[in-house]
């Protein structure tokens, strides 16, 4: 799956909407927060507040805020605001593909895929990433150290690197 920066600065904005309480938060001090280019997360909230995910208020104390409770929005909802489905095949469903011969099992793996998607982001909400409580399934699978390796274009061709993270244990993609 390729996240978009779209996608990323939308759910960045998301979780920081879900860390504000009291009052709507103004775009600037959630473009700041995040560091989000202030332009780019205008439109973004546009959409975010089409979906319904955030409601906006104008006026001196006015800004955005969430517009249900962070425990009902989930990673999934942010992303299919801003970007659409969460897994296609050129721009179609998985489940509309067909292909001959020996591809035929290709429309299972791409239904695989998204069912792999589903269970990671509709299960992970607003409030966990707030709270820093990740769902048990996502917290283990993010805990392996195989998952923070990079495998690039082929696997094993020495290609691979650690994950984004300092604190996270750089693992050879060599089994042994």
């Amino acid at each position: 799956m390729r996240v978009s920066a779209k996608a990323d600065y939308a759910a960045r904005a998301a979780v920081e909407l879900a860390t504000a309480t009291d009052k709507p938060m103004k775009a600037d001090r959630i473009a700041e927060a995040q560091d989000i280019p202030a332009k780019f997360l205008e439109s973004i909230l546009l959409e975010l507040k089409h979906a319904g995910i955030v409601r906006s208020q104008r006026g001196p104390d006015g800004g955005y805020s969430l517009a249900r409770p962070a425990e009902e929005i989930s990673v999934a909802d942010v992303i299919r605001a801003v970007d659409g489905p969460l897994a296609n095949v050129r721009g179609d469903r998985p489940e509309n593909m067909e292909y001959a011969g020996a591809a035929e099992p290709l429309t299972d793996v791409w239904i695989a895929v998204r069912a792999a998607l589903r269970d990671i982001l509709e299960t992970t909400t607003l409030a966990n990433l707030r709270d820093r409580e990740l769902p048990p399934r996502v917290a283990e699978l993010a805990r392996d150290p195989e998952a923070w390796v990079s495998l690039g274009r082929i696997r094993g061709s020495g290609a691979a690197s650690g994950g984004g993270r300092g604190s996270q244990p750089k693992v050879s993609n060599a089994k042994s």
